[in-house]
């Protein structure tokens, strides 16, 4: 799928960081298993010092505090300041937690000092991507490691295949670049390795990841669906290409998403599939 639209990174403090905040508890339970899976693999220990790149809101950043201890730290790095001041709000006065609002593409780093470059679905967005792992690699010690779990292929991701070819006949796709910085940036195997490789990794590794997601909510199958809209219409690609679309159009746009919703099987929550890759590295 080339006709996805991705938010420009700078949008991450406006609108986009904006919606992201808003939509935390929904966001964070569809992306629960694949956080899970990027800190297994990461395989963070006690007295370890961490980078977590793209934090967010901490989501993944208090994890690994836990799992370094009173002797390690984490330092998590964001460019969105909404996001970042939910982190600071939310962290324990004794957690072994720091965050700071930078991109960690280009922003100062102890060289020599992290064992441990985490993200998750934060690298996607540089623009000069072998650049920026190159300058992050540096803030590593010999022998650490990076792990992040990013998206696949647009196509084999529910969030924005269904919603996406269900507007096709209603809404004008818009063609865009699937290697331009987003979302998909890394859906392409080889390129990712390519990158971190010219960045001066060693031992990579990219494992696909397949999940089930649960993609909104509701105590009925209805009420579900209709918050999996909500969100659909809230967050991701279908509301950036329905943002200046008149009244009838996004009517019209919300009956065939709704519809392509309701056909995926769920309870109470609407049960989508989802794309990732697992990557692993060494300094």
């Amino acid at each position: 799928m080339s006709d996805v639209e991705i938010a420009p990174t700078h949008d991450w403090n406006g609108d986009s960081g904006t919606r992201w905040a808003a939509n935390l508890a929904r966001l964070d339970m569809m992306l629960e298993d694949f956080g899970n899976a990027a800190l297994a693999a990461a395989s963070a220990r006690p007295d370890e010092h961490i980078l977590d790149i793209g934090c967010g809101s901490g989501t993944s950043t208090f994890p690994l505090a836990e799992q370094v201890g009173a002797g390690g730290h984490v330092l998590g790095v964001d460019i969105s300041e909404q996001l970042v001041e939910i982190a600071r709000a939310a962290a324990p006065a004794d957690a072994a937690v720091e965050f700071r609002c930078a991109d960690a593409a280009t922003a100062a780093l102890p060289a020599g000092s992290f064992d441990l470059l985490f993200s998750r679905f934060g690298v996607m967005f540089f623009d000069d991507p072998v650049a920026a792992f190159a300058h992050m690699r540096c803030a590593l010690k010999t022998g650490g490691r990076l792990a992040f779990v990013c998206w696949r292929g647009a196509q084999e991701n529910d969030w924005v295949r269904l919603p996406m070819a269900a507007i096709r006949d209603i809404v004008e796709p818009v063609p865009t670049d699937p290697t331009a910085p987003g979302p998909f940036a890394f859906g392409d195997r080889q390129r990712l390795a390519d990158i971190l490789a010219a960045a001066g990794f060693t031992a990579i590794d990219i494992a696909p990841l397949d999940t089930t997601i649960s993609y909104g909510r509701g105590s009925t199958r209805e009420e579900a669906v209709d918050d999996a809209l909500d969100m659909a219409f809230q967050v991701g690609p279908l509301a950036r290409a329905l943002a200046d679309q008149p009244a009838d159009i996004r009517e019209k746009a919300s009956v065939a998403v709704r519809e392509a919703f309701a056909k995926r099987p769920g309870a109470t929550s609407v049960l989508i599939d989802g794309a990732a890759w697992i990557v692993t590295a060494r300094n």
